[in-house]
């Protein structure tokens, strides 16, 4: 009887590990060591090959903290970060306001700064951005406190390259030095599975030849990399040599906050390292939260700006009498004693043509004042396809365009009608 029992029991283990293999076939990229499940012959999941491989990790970056930086949006990320629990944080730079040469001052922003970081449950990269090194003065305070602006880390076979965008300070460009030790980092590390590289303008957008980065995205050739980037304020996703470039928004820096349509919000990007790369997801700031919905109190004061009061603005345009659906329509202050007009508000055109301007928040309007107004279908704010390019060359520079308006007190609606072949100024029509 027992001999019967021991060979039942025996079955039924058989069984149950066939089950299990038939449910979770071997797979190099799963860990299942640490599951402990019974698994019959059906079994409510869809199957058991974990999402967990350990070559897998996550981390986080933040964008652009100051450039107009607003209350408490970043020393709240601080929480929310710890919260999310990557394993480290990345930045893009502009971490403090700088522009001074008043050491004291600076250092009292980086104590402050450092005051948030301090809180972190993970390490956090710092990254030079213009507002960080600024001068000389504010470079000789990071090689204090930070020693290199430029530097490499490597974990678990992916390669961090941290470049500086702004070498020597407010160039856009990067040194021969620091070139020539990029691309030797690169070729020590011709073995990693992927390289992220982070860095604070988004200087591809410039003259390659002269501000060094061209000669390191050639170094860059043959190898699977992803680059991140701050500076702007707007999202956006570039590809350059089939690799994916990323213009981040902001954790805290000046914007609009227009939404996802404009590219403008506060965000971290949550990134995950896959074998087959890396995995991003833009979490918004306003969407992490603890379990009880409300976020800690912060202490981040922010110097108040002196602003003109705004009045709606709002109107059409049209292009041959079609409307310029995806043009932006900029708003340029004409003042006076000045030779230019400043840009001050803009807005992208809609599938009807219409168009709703900002300038200091979402749509708030424009100061009073008369203006140039510029259109263009320059992809500022998303793909315009084959019709970038289209607009008249006159109208799409603040010098040049014929098209006026003026802001009264009250609210203001404009009809901009373009036309390709018109050599005569066209005035903004005021209904």
């Amino acid at each position: 009887m027992k001999q019967l029992l021991s060979a039942g029991v025996a079955g039924l283990v058989l069984v149950v590990a066939v089950a299990l293999s038939q449910q979770a076939p071997k797979n190099p990229d799963s860990n299942t060591s640490a599951l402990k499940i019974q698994s019959e012959d059906r079994n409510p999941w869809t199957n058991l090959r974990l999402n967990n491989a350990p070559e897998d990790f996550q981390f986080a970056i933040v964008s652009d903290r100051t450039g107009g930086h607003r209350e408490k949006i970043f020393s709240k990320a601080i929480e929310q970060l710890n919260l999310m629990q990557p394993e480290f944080v990345l930045s893009v730079g502009d971490l403090i306001p700088g522009y001074s040469k008043d050491r004291e001052k600076v250092l009292d922003q980086w104590k402050e700064f450092q005051g948030f970081t301090s809180k972190l449950q993970m390490p956090f990269f710092y990254v030079p951005g213009n507002h960080d090194v600024t001068n000389e003065e504010q470079e000789k305070i990071w090689q204090e406190k930070f020693g290199r602006r430029y530097y490499s880390f490597n974990y678990k076979g992916v390669l961090f390259l941290i470049l500086n965008s702004d070498d020597p300070s407010e160039s856009s460009k990067m040194s021969e030095a620091q070139v020539k030790w990029a691309k030797q980092v690169l070729a020590e590390n011709v073995e990693a599975r992927w390289t992220i590289i982070s860095f604070h303008k988004p200087i591809w957008t410039g003259d390659n030849e002269k501000n060094g980065w061209g000669e390191i995205e050639k170094t860059l050739a043959g190898r699977n990399y992803t680059v991140f980037c701050g500076h702007v304020h707007r999202y956006q996703k570039y590809v350059r040599n089939g690799m994916n470039y990323y213009q981040l928004a902001t954790t805290g820096g000046g914007s609009r906050l227009r939404g996802v349509r404009y590219g403008e919000f506060d965000h971290i990007v949550w990134v995950t390292m896959k074998k087959p790369g890396p995995v991003l997801a833009n979490i918004m700031l306003d969407g992490i939260l603890p379990e009880n919905l409300q976020l800690p109190e912060t202490h981040e004061p922010v110097t108040v700006l002196d602003r003109k009061a705004t009045h709606p603005a709002r109107g059409f345009v049209y292009l041959e009498g079609v409307a310029a659906a995806g043009a932006t329509v900029g708003f340029h202050l004409k003042e006076a004693g000045k030779k230019a007009p400043r840009f001050l508000g803009d807005a992208v055109v809609e599938g009807d043509g219409s168009f709703l301007v900002s300038s200091y928040a979402a749509f708030d309007g424009l100061p009073a004042g008369d203006y140039a107004v510029t259109v263009n279908f320059d992809g500022r704010y998303g793909p315009v396809g084959e019709k970038k390019g289209l607009m008249p060359v006159k109208y799409t520079k603040a010098d040049t365009t014929p098209l006026t308006a003026t802001v009264k007190s009250g609210t203001n609606e404009f009809t901009l009608d373009v036309r390709a072949d018109a050599m005569t100024d066209v005035p903004v029509e005021k209904k």
